[in-house]
């Protein structure tokens, strides 16, 4: 069995250090041995004595602008070069995980594979990678891994105190087997308290100490990195079995690990009537007959997992560097990360237009100020991602496609990318609108200053007519004169301004030629009549 967990999480602003021209893993890279994490030098950078042909296999699957996101461009004869959409950071102390599923049973260890973090160019999205192998499990405790590992903190307890739906116990060892940290699922209380006050979950110890020093935002505590829970707090996961004989799987056993639900005790997961669609909706059985390379593949996806089910007698299946397993490990991975990108960068979207409207007070001038920056800024980013992230094929071979296209449609991104928008375009048309009323104002108030300026300056002005003769004066008379008549320009000028709009209406009304003269007088009189509430 191999498991992989993909846990995407929002970044939020840090504290602690000035981040303004730091891009995340930059803010990472730089905390230097405080920090467990190191920058991964994938296979293009590393030399060709650590590039495979699984790495080229993998390379020429995805479609040429997929490649640009995942790989970059290479130095071209102009010194140009286009970097990779994303990096890659891992840690190397973890080396095992031993979980117990429920309590009194035996604890299993798990192979601790890589831990990986995934940072993206523009886009305020991290995610954490975990795969983990074991071998020669019974099948009903391969679903219970897959069901209970991926959890951020339980779902609730039973009438003993147990934690639901999660493991009882998971424990993170190094190469030497010493515990680096444990899970604290069972301590029922601190998780109520944090809800009660915080409003927000509590995120386990043990993935708590994953993510370090990346920080939880919710909590005060300082730190350069933080993040948010923006999706369920079940990870999506993709898995690899190897089984002795695939055919003697039951249907229920397929259902099971199609959407992830445990061995249930031999329990049928639905009524029969749910059970119709699924293999139109969630399996993809071209694999599944006695030909092939592989013979009796099944690929299970209902987009919040990926699995593959094969036998294990099949060289082919079982390879890693050019069979099903290489291809699951780089090739299905890879599209599983893109689909979920997608999503969580749209949900990061929609968190960001919720919060820029919370946070406005229209009585306030500084908060509409920031709820324009922050729109126009959200608008920006999300043009950078639809042209960047936002694909609809990655692939021409027809297994990593119709896999893709399962994907996307099982975690309806058509749709959710259709309704956010829709709601930019809908707050970008706002800022529009406001600023042309703005502008319109503007105009206005400069029309009717410049109507009642015309008319002195005509008066003024006429024939040349000087009605003070000071042009022979002395300095400092002409100097008194040119500053109260100054003063007073500026003082009416103002005064006109503060009076606009009420003698913009009364433009209106005096160039109305059915109203009557009484009523004209009237809207005169109302320039100053004092303004009822």
């Amino acid at each position: 069995m191999r498991q992989v967990l993909l846990w995407p999480l929002r970044l939020m602003p840090g504290t602690g250090m000035d981040q303004t021209s730091r891009r995340p893993w930059e803010v990472l890279q730089a905390l230097g041995e405080t920090s467990p994490w190191r920058k991964v030098i994938d296979e293009f950078d590393g030399g060709t004595a650590n590039f495979h042909e699984r790495h080229y296999n993998e390379f020429v699957t995805f479609l040429p602008y997929v490649q640009r996101f995942l790989y970059g461009e290479a130095r071209t004869g102009r010194g140009e070069r286009g970097e990779a959409g994303m990096r890659v950071f891992r840690r190397h102390d973890v080396a095992h995980v031993r979980v117990t599923s429920r309590p009194g049973d035996e604890p299993l260890l798990l192979d601790v594979i890589h831990v990986d973090l995934y940072f993206f160019y523009d886009v305020d999205v991290v995610m954490l990678n975990v795969e983990v192998g074991a071998s020669d499990l019974p099948l009903a405790q391969a679903q219970d891994v897959l069901y209970r590992f991926g959890r951020g903190y339980p779902a609730g307890w039973d009438e003993q105190g147990h934690a639901l739906h999660c493991m009882h116990k998971v424990e993170w060892l190094d190469a030497h087997g010493n515990v680096l940290a444990a899970s604290d699922a069972q301590n029922r209380d601190v998780f109520l308290e944090h809800v009660c006050r915080k409003r927000a979950p509590r995120i386990a110890s043990h993935w708590k100490f994953l993510l370090a020093p990346l920080v939880y935002d919710p909590v005060e505590e300082p730190g350069a990195l933080r993040y948010r829970q923006i999706e369920y707090y079940r990870m999506p996961v993709m898995a690899f079995l190897s089984v002795e004989d695939p055919q003697a799987l039951s249907r229920d056993d397929f259902i099971r690990l199609g959407h992830v639900m445990g061995n249930g005790n031999g329990a049928s997961p639905y009524t029969a009537r749910q059970q119709d669609d699924f293999e139109h909706q969630v399996c993809y059985d071209r694999f599944w007959s006695e030909a092939g390379a592989a013979p009796h593949t099944r690929y299970l996806c209902s987009g919040l997992s990926l699995i593959v089910v094969g036998d294990a007698k099949s060289d082919y299946f079982c390879c890693r560097d050019r069979g099903v397993l290489a291809q699951f490990r780089h090739q299905h991975f890879l599209l599983f990360l893109i689909a979920h990108l997608q999503k969580s960068s749209l949900l990061m979207f929609s968190d960001r237009l919720a919060e820029a409207l919370n946070c406005l007070n229209v009585v306030d001038a500084n908060s509409v100020r920031r709820f324009k920056r922050r729109i126009r800024a959200s608008f920006e980013g999300f043009l950078r991602f639809t042209h960047r992230y936002w694909f609809k094929d990655i692939s021409e071979q027809a297994l990593v496609r119709t896999l893709f296209g399962m994907c996307s449609s099982q975690l309806g991104l058509e749709r959710l990318h259709a309704e956010v928008k829709v709601r930019m375009e809908d707050m970008n048309g706002y800022l529009e609108a406001d600023s042309l009323r703005r502008q319109a104002n503007t105009v206005v108030r400069l029309t009717v200053v410049t109507i009642f300026g015309l008319i002195g300056t005509v008066t003024t002005g006429f024939l040349g007519m000087n009605l003070l003769a000071e042009a022979d004066a002395s300095m400092e008379r002409r100097l008194v004169i040119f500053t109260v008549t100054f003063v007073i320009t500026t003082v009416l000028t103002a005064y006109t301004m503060i009076k606009s709009k009420r003698l913009s209406d009364f433009l209106d009304v005096l160039s109305d030629e059915r109203l009557p003269f009484w009523t004209k007088m009237k809207a005169l009189v109302a320039v100053w009549r004092p303004e009822k509430d």
